[in-house]
């Protein structure tokens, strides 16, 4: 079991706690993704995700390759995401 999950904020999450929620889902969304993908070790190089007023931003230890940069935009624009591609990425 994998103990070492990135740290999930969000902008007025205390006012506003369905962000939280919403990036739960969308990583468990994307954690699935990349495991039936063989891609499980993707999540090691993650630090953080933040919803920034609907943008999702990745925070990365290391820069993210093409594929894993679509791969968030789709789950971000999922049903249990935001349904927009407004993805951004940090390392």
């Amino acid at each position: 079991m994998f103990l070492d999950h990135p740290t999930i904020t969000a902008t007025n999450s205390l006012t506003e706690p369905d962000r939280i929620e919403r990036l739960n889902r969308v990583y468990g969304y994307e954690m699935a993704l990349a495991e039936s993908e063989g891609n499980a070790g993707f999540v090691e190089r993650l630090t953080q995700l933040h919803d920034h007023k609907g943008t999702l931003i990745v925070f990365w230890n290391e820069a993210p390759g093409e594929h894993d940069r679509s791969c968030w935009e789709r789950a971000w624009a999922s049903r249990v995401g935001d349904g927009t591609v407004n993805v951004e990425h940090e390392f």
